[in-house]
C-alpha cells in the first residue's frame, strides 16, 4: 500500500473549460499509463464521477467496501470518497466526471433532487438488455463534449447528463425508495453541513439548528431515509472519515483526533473504539 492517499482534484488529467469528461475505461488506464499513475492505488476524488459497466467482471474498491462491476452496474463516485481500479483492465464502460459546480448550476429543483437521489445511492444496477437506451445520451454527451463550438456547449451537457440520470433512474432494477423531496433535501443538507462542521461540533442539535429543523423532525428523516438516527448517522460519518484518515497515513493518531473535532485524543480513541473494538493505531496497522 502506498503510503499517502492523493487527493485527485478534476484538473488533475483534464485540461479544459468546461469541468466536465467522458471518455471510456480503456482510455482512462491509456492515460494513467502514460502519466504513470497507478489506478490500483487509493485515491480520494475531489469530483464526482460515474461509472457505466458494459462488458466483463471485476472488482472496484470504494470506501473500504469492495464492490462488483459486471454488465449493467451504475457506480456513483462521490466527492472525497476513497476509491480504486482493480490493477489490470478488465471490463468496459465509460467513466464521467464533473464538478459540482457544473450539475448545480441553475439547475432546476425536480432534477437536483433526482441528480442527489441517485449520487447517494452506493450503486445501481440496470439490465444488461437495457444498456442500448442509454446509447443515444451518451453519443449527445461525446459528441457535444468533443465538439470546440462552445456556443451552449456546457448547456446542453448538463441537459443531457441530468436526462441520462433519468433513465438509469427509470431503468433501475432495484427500484429507488420515494422520498417527500424537501425532507431529502434536507437530509441530504445534513449530510453536507456535517462535512463542513464535524470539526467543530458532534452534536445533533447544533446541526438541527443549522437547518432551523427541530432535533425530532431532523431525527424523523434520517430514520426514514438512512435507517438510523440521526445521532448514529453523525457518528457513521465520522468513522467512516476517521478510517479514511487513518488509509492515508500523512496524520499521526493524535493529529486525526484534533482534525475531527475530538478534544482530547482520549476521548477520539474511545470513539473508535466504540464502533471498531480496535485502536485507531491498531486499525492502521492492520490495512491492507
Amino acid at each position: 500500500m502506498n503510503d499517502d492517499i492523493e487527493n485527485i482534484l478534476f484538473s488533475r488529467f483534464v485540461n479544459q473549460p468546461i469541468p466536465f469528461e467522458l471518455i471510456s475505461l480503456k482510455e482512462l488506464y491509456k492515460r494513467c499509463e502514460e502519466s504513470n499513475y497507478d489506478m490500483s492505488i487509493t485515491h480520494r476524488i475531489a469530483f464526482h464521477a460515474l461509472i457505466i459497466i458494459t462488458k466483463g467482471i471485476s472488482k472496484h474498491f470504494i470506501d473500504f467496501k469492495e464492490v462488483t462491476l459486471s454488465p449493467g452496474t451504475i457506480l456513483p463516485l462521490l466527492k472525497n470518497q476513497v476509491h480504486s481500479f482493480n490493477k489490470n483492465l478488465e471490463v468496459e464502460g465509460v467513466v464521467i466526471s464533473f464538478e459540482d459546480s457544473f450539475i448545480t448550476h441553475n439547475i432546476s429543483h425536480k432534477n437536483l433532487f433526482h441528480f442527489l437521489h441517485i449520487f447517494h445511492s452506493p450503486s445501481i444496477l440496470i439490465a444488461k438488455e437495457d444498456l442500448k437506451v442509454l446509447h443515444p445520451f451518451l453519443n449527445i454527451l461525446i459528441e457535444t463534449h468533443q465538439s470546440k463550438d462552445l456556443n451552449l456547449k456546457a448547456d446542453i451537457i448538463n441537459a443531457s447528463l441530468i436526462a441520462l440520470l433519468l433513465q438509469i433512474k427509470r431503468l433501475s432494477v432495484y427500484k429507488h425508495k420515494t422520498f417527500e423531496s424537501k425532507r431529502f433535501k434536507d437530509f441530504v443538507q445534513f449530510q453536507q453541513l456535517i462535512t463542513e462542521h464535524y470539526h467543530e461540533t458532534h452534536n445533533v442539535v447544533d446541526y438541527a439548528n443549522m437547518l432551523s429543523v427541530s432535533y425530532k423532525y431532523l431525527n424523523d428523516v434520517c430514520k426514514e431515509i438512512s435507517n438510523k438516527t440521526a445521532k448514529a448517522f453523525l457518528d457513521t460519518w465520522l468513522i467512516l472519515e476517521i478510517k479514511r484518515c487513518l488509509l492515508d497515513r500523512t496524520f499521526t493518531s493524535q493529529e486525526i483526533a484534533f482534525k475531527m473535532g475530538f478534544k482530547e485524543p482520549s476521548n477520539f480513541i474511545r470513539f473508535f473504539k466504540k464502533f471498531t473494538n480496535t485502536t485507531p493505531n491498531q486499525y492502521q496497522k492492520n490495512l491492507k
